[in-house]
């Protein structure tokens, strides 16, 4: 099974992250979704399974789509073969040494825990569960390109990759009677 692990959308997909999505059997947001667009945007041929972040507030959304955030969690857990994702938006406060151990201890039996929030890709393989953090999958404080993880499941042996798309640039914006201006998507 494959298992696209993304989060901190913030509202908008790279359009390179939702391809990967689509050839996964299953895509996991970590929060941070920003909209109802992002969620319609993201299509794995069995399941989507997202949670919220500290920012999908219904301030922050839509009306037309607050319902849609209603429904959504505030963690989740998936199994997978082999053993259990478990999903939190990460935004508990800490180091992420003292979120690792937090972890850890809470959820010992899971075979690893996505997190997003501080939109750094991070993943910790030394002991279980895993700890994986896929940083930015939108245009917000991507840290060096839009990323995801793709989590590659047996019943025998889990793998992890790490993806990481180059950051769009936009093109130059002239200012009148200003030299063009280059501004980084990020």
């Amino acid at each position: 099974m494959r298992v696209a692990i993304l989060a901190d959308t913030h509202g908008f997909v790279d359009p390179r992250v939702a391809e990967c999505v689509a050839h996964a059997d299953v895509a996991v947001h970590a929060g941070d979704i920003g909209g109802a667009d992002v969620l319609l945007a993201l299509q794995p041929r069995e399941e989507l399974v997202a949670i919220r972040g500290n920012n999908d507030t219904s301030a922050r959304w839509s009306e037309g789509e607050r319902h849609m955030l209603e429904t959504l969690p505030r963690e989740a857990s998936v199994n997978l073969p082999g053993g259990r994702l478990v999903v939190v938006h990460g935004d508990d406060g800490g180091t992420l040494v003292q979120r690792a151990r937090r972890y850890r201890r809470r959820f010992p039996d899971a075979g690893a825990v996505a997190f997003g929030h501080s939109h750094r890709l991070a993943t910790d393989l030394g002991e279980r569960p895993w700890l994986l953090n896929p940083g930015a999958a939108g245009r917000t404080r991507t840290n060096g390109g839009p990323s995801l993880l793709l989590l590659e499941c047996t019943t025998h042996r889990w793998n992890v990759e790490a993806v990481r798309f180059p950051p769009r640039r936009t093109p130059p914006r002239r200012r009148r009677g200003a030299a063009p201006v280059d501004d980084e998507s990020e």
